[in-house]
């Protein structure tokens, strides 16, 4: 009997964590999570005054302290967020769970790799959860909509990259050919970073064609940049369209089992791993 009652109380107990931790429709949800907002918030600032010299000499130890200050909280957390799931190893592989725990890794890595401490502006990330703090319903299904058009376009939009990267290895070797090392085209490698530089429309400058068959040559590469850089967003923008057509009413509640989101108002079980979700 007592057994029972402590699986209840446990259970109990993880639910109330997991409302705490993943959802905000409570008063302690939604303090924990602005709270970590403004952490993030403040742990991006403390690494933008380190970089600065003068503030890193000044106020280098109070920074240092307050930022492992800020990684700690953010450790136990990340700890809760895997207690409070039924299945942690689909919360660690989701893309939320390998933000939260890259964001906290950097500092812990600076004492075996120099300057990887800066790389918990990586937390910025983790500030997207405010729109479901805040309850904005309709950022929320965007960013679903525009996360789930990029990783289907992603095979169209490698296709395309490879046939590009084909492009400026013959554009880089023809623009060699007519301009030769005279004119600062002195190898074939250096003439393919012209012509990216160029067919991105960059054009950084160092490197330019002074014949005017390089010139006339590039002119066309630079009209063709213009044509290239449209058919990544139109590929993405078709598939916005394809969403927008099929658009149907999101919660924002997170599942119990693996802490993903985005599933439909009136879904009971959870469409990425098959947990029951929670009432709201």
């Amino acid at each position: 009997m007592k057994k029972i009652e402590q699986q209840i109380s446990g259970k109990t107990f993880r639910e109330k964590l997991f409302r705490v931790v993943y959802e905000s429709d409570t008063l302690g949800g939604k303090s924990f999570n602005i709270t970590l907002v403004f952490c993030i918030i403040i742990s991006v600032l403390i690494v933008s005054f380190d970089s600065i010299e003068r503030m890193s000499i000044r106020y280098g130890k109070i920074l240092l302290y307050t930022e492992w200050a800020i990684t700690i909280l953010f450790s136990i957390e990340f700890a809760l967020r895997i207690t409070c799931v039924k299945k942690p190893l689909k919360y660690l592989f989701s893309f939320m769970g390998m933000i939260d725990l890259l964001s906290i890794l950097p500092l812990y890595l600076s004492y075996f790799f120099t300057g990887t401490k800066y790389l918990v502006v990586i937390r910025t990330f983790r500030i997207l959860r405010v729109f479901r703090i805040l309850k904005m319903w309709n950022f929320i299904e965007a960013s679903h909509h525009l996360t789930r058009a990029l990783y289907i376009s992603s095979i169209k939009i490698g296709v395309f990259l490879l046939f590009l990267l084909v492009l400026v290895v013959i554009i880089g070797s023809l623009m060699h050919l007519i301009e030769g090392e005279k004119h600062g085209f002195d190898n074939i490698p250096q003439s393919i970073y012209w012509a990216i530089v160029t067919i991105t429309t960059v054009g950084y400058g160092d490197i330019a064609p002074k014949t005017p068959a390089g010139r006339l040559f590039a002119s066309l590469i630079m009209l063709l940049g213009y044509g290239i850089i449209a058919v990544p967003t139109g590929i993405v923008t078709a598939e916005l369209v394809k969403f927008a057509k099929t658009t149907h009413v999101k919660s924002t509640h997170s599942c119990p089992s693996c802490g993903k989101e985005g599933h439909d108002a009136d879904a009971h079980f959870c469409k990425f791993c098959g947990g029951k979700l929670q009432s709201p």
